[in-house]
């Protein structure tokens, strides 16, 4: 960061740090925008969420699960899997095309379609042999595309609600505070769609953080269940309502962070639990990716922790200490700081408040919605301040 640096030199550095990041954005296509022009009521084709890409696959094991058969469809060829006979198949790229082996059957296919026998959703489990492998219950499908296998789950709105409030809570996470994320998850599903081309929604921070589905006695199921079908809306429409894991001790606005805001404007709200118990972080980056996060804008906070890991730079509130030939980044909070923050909405919980009145502390101006009832507010709606 030498001060004799030209603004071109400058400038082509900074291209060179968010190049990566530029060319690993997968199948991202509006990733700066906080809604899709078309909102979901609960009632359409499902919550289509690309899974597991983090590991770019190129190999997946599909298997069904004990009580649920699992139909494989390959154009027009089909292979049936259940527990008691065949129960998984190796799905693999070969060339363009997908290759699907099951049993000493070899099957080739531009994508794959697995769904229950009457094409609906069901259990199974994906896996990435010696990654990973998760439950889920909805359908998929599995095509290639620039040399990696993309997996789309579609889940009905409920279950991918349930899904990301089990991802994002503890098993201390207070009731109230697990409601409000629910409507806040759903309204995201709801008014968010069309970020990705092959799919709505990722699996990432970058869209919702969604693992498996939690178990039905769980007190993330009984937040979906005392919420069913509640979105938060601003001027009678649902809207994509982000949150945060920690703020700083006041909330930000998307203008703040470079980021397009749709149809409800944010407010910076105090946040009392972050301002008395900050979490705060450091690390360690060079010169040049000091450089570059001196823009302060969630992009470049995204493409930097891309390439360096997400714990790197956790937030965009921060302070440079130079330190020899690098840079310490001395920081607080954690996530964008926009919207509801979990920490915050914990705190209140924990004091007696409710989910309503932790939405409406968050989400200052804006109404519950039910999605059965279209757009007429719920009668215990949040008041607009």
């Amino acid at each position: 960061m030498k001060r004799s640096d030209s603004i071109f030199s400058r400038c082509a550095r900074l291209l060179v740090l968010l190049a990566p990041a530029i060319l690993c954005s997968g199948h991202a296509s509006r990733a700066d925008h906080l809604e899709a022009t078309n909102v979901y009521d609960g009632r359409g084709t499902g919550v289509r969420v690309g899974v597991l890409g983090l590991f770019h696959p190129r190999e997946f094991v599909v298997s069904a699960v004990v009580g649920h058969a699992l139909v494989l469809r390959a154009g027009r060829e089909s292979i049936v899997l259940d527990t008691s006979g065949l129960r998984s198949v190796a799905v693999k790229i070969e060339g363009a095309e997908v290759e699907v082996s099951a049993g000493g059957t070899t099957l080739h296919a531009d994508q794959l379609e697995f769904a229950d026998r009457q094409n609906e959703a069901t259990d199974f489990v994906l896996e990435v042999p010696g990654k990973i492998a998760r439950p889920y219950h909805g359908t998929l499908h599995i095509k290639a595309i620039s040399g990696s296998l993309v997996a789309t789950v579609t889940l009905d709105l409920e279950t991918a609600v349930a899904s990301v409030v089990a991802a994002e809570s503890t098993s201390e996470t207070p009731p109230e505070a697990l409601k409000a994320l629910a409507i806040a998850a759903r309204s995201f599903f709801v008014a968010g769609r069309g970020r990705h081309t092959e799919f709505d929604f990722c699996d990432t921070t970058h869209c919702q953080f969604l693992r498996a589905a939690p178990d039905p006695h769980s007190a993330a199921t009984h937040a979906i269940d005392a919420t069913r079908g509640l979105v938060l809306a601003y001027n009678s429409k649902p809207f994509a309502a982000m949150y945060t894991r920690s703020c700083a001790g006041k909330t930000r606005t998307p203008a703040e962070l470079g980021i397009q805001a749709g149809s409800y404007p944010y407010y910076p709200v105090e946040c009392a639990h972050c301002r008395e118990n900050p979490s705060r972080w450091t690390s360690r980056v060079s010169a040049d990716d000091a450089l570059a996060l001196e823009a302060r804008t969630e992009s470049v906070r995204l493409a930097v922790a891309h390439r360096l890991g997400w714990a790197v730079v956790p937030s965009n509130d921060y302070s440079f200490v130079k330190d020899g030939q690098s840079v310490l980044l001395k920081g607080v909070g954690m996530g964008h700081g926009i919207g509801l923050c979990q920490a915050g909405a914990r705190a209140m919980a924990a004091s007696g408040a409710n989910f309503r009145e932790i939405l409406q502390h968050y989400y200052p101006n804006t109404t519950i919605i039910s999605l059965s009832t279209a757009s007429q507010p719920d009668r215990n709606a949040i008041q607009g301040q």
